[in-house]
């Protein structure tokens, strides 16, 4: 997420705006294989330096989104635009300024890391401009991943962990604009997990980096992402930031307290009205106060649960927010 005295990187191209410049810009896209309808009237916008997350149930739609926005498969209706063009129609140059790390890599054991990553490397430092050199120097990003102690070794000596570092190594090497994430931390203990979240906010906050984001890991959507996308059933159900949709989900807020030596629990339509009226009614009789909020979980098992029972009525479209 954004921060005061951020650097910002652009492409050549000076002045504020580009702040809003629309890197991803998807509108009616449909999807069909054969009778079935995969994706239906999908939108998403995305601008520079941006984290958004996709998140949805397996069969959502979400790994066929994602790769037409890359350029790999084509799509049977609607407008995108990625990083200004057609990726259907994006040649070798618009390539060059994404990033997609993988959920998995299939690589050559016997290279070696920083090796491998010096000959990928290669093919970026043609398409390169004033404003954003390409690639990262091998040796700044084995650095960058937490690799610096294994730049020398066969890719075949490295752990699984290990090989994670260096699949989100390999989808950054060119220092891309726009950064696909497929499960990103799959594999990664707690520490190397906060690592690579510093890492995230490193490339959106200083390099001015889309992120696009799928994951399974709820916790990790809200702590990286700047606005939540929830796919389900192949469209949009529901758009904003981690907190606006967990708030909205106030009435299932929890508060529970303590009265007498008696633990109480309940789940009030408008929890700060009650705990103001329960100090009212009760004062300093009230010890160990608790608010519990609905969490991004919450708010997304809600949805996709009322969406896939057919329930989708007022309540859920409260979530929708239109992009501005």
């Amino acid at each position: 997420m954004k921060g005061q005295g951020q650097l910002v990187m652009t492409d050549g191209l000076a002045g504020m705006g580009e702040m809003d410049e629309e890197v991803i810009s998807v509108r009616g896209l449909r999807m069909r294989y054969g009778p079935v309808d995969v994706l239906n009237g999908v939108d998403i916008t995305a601008r520079r330096g941006e984290v958004i997350a996709l998140l949805g149930p397996n069969g959502a739609g979400k790994t066929t989104t994602i790769e037409i926005l890359e350029g790999f498969r084509m799509r049977s209706a609607g407008e995108v635009r990625v990083l200004g063009l057609d990726p259907a129609k994006g040649d070798e140059r618009w390539r060059a300024r994404l990033g997609i790390v993988l959920q998995s890599w299939r690589d050559h054991g016997k290279w070696r890391v920083r090796e491998l990553l010096d000959n990928l490397g290669r093919y970026y430092a043609p398409y390169g401009t004033p404003g954003r050199t390409r690639p990262y120097d091998a040796g700044e990003l084995v650095k960058m991943v937490g690799l610096e102690k294994h730049a020398g070794k066969k890719i075949s000596s490295l752990s699984g962990g290990q090989r994670r570092r260096l699949d989100v190594a390999i989808g950054i090497v060119g220092r891309p604009e726009l950064l696909f994430l497929d499960e990103p931390t799959a594999g990664f203990d707690p520490h190397s997990r906060r690592e690579f979240h510093d890492l995230v906010h490193r490339l959106s906050d200083l390099e001015d980096t889309t992120i696009l984001l799928t994951t399974h890991d709820l916790d990790e959507a809200e702590k990286l992402a700047d606005r939540i996308l929830i796919l389900a059933g192949g469209t949009i159900i529901a758009k904003g930031s981690a907190d606006a949709l967990s708030r909205r989900m106030a009435a299932n807020a929890e508060v529970r307290w303590t009265r007498d030596g008696q633990r109480f629990v309940h789940a009030p339509a408008d929890a700060t009205r009650f705990v103001r009226e329960l100090f009212w009614q009760y004062g300093d009789a009230i010890s160990d106060l608790e608010v519990r909020r609905a969490s991004l979980e919450d708010a997304y098992m809600c949805l996709v649960h009322q969406f896939e029972s057919g329930q989708r009525g007022a309540e859920a479209r409260e979530f929708e927010e239109v992009a501005g």
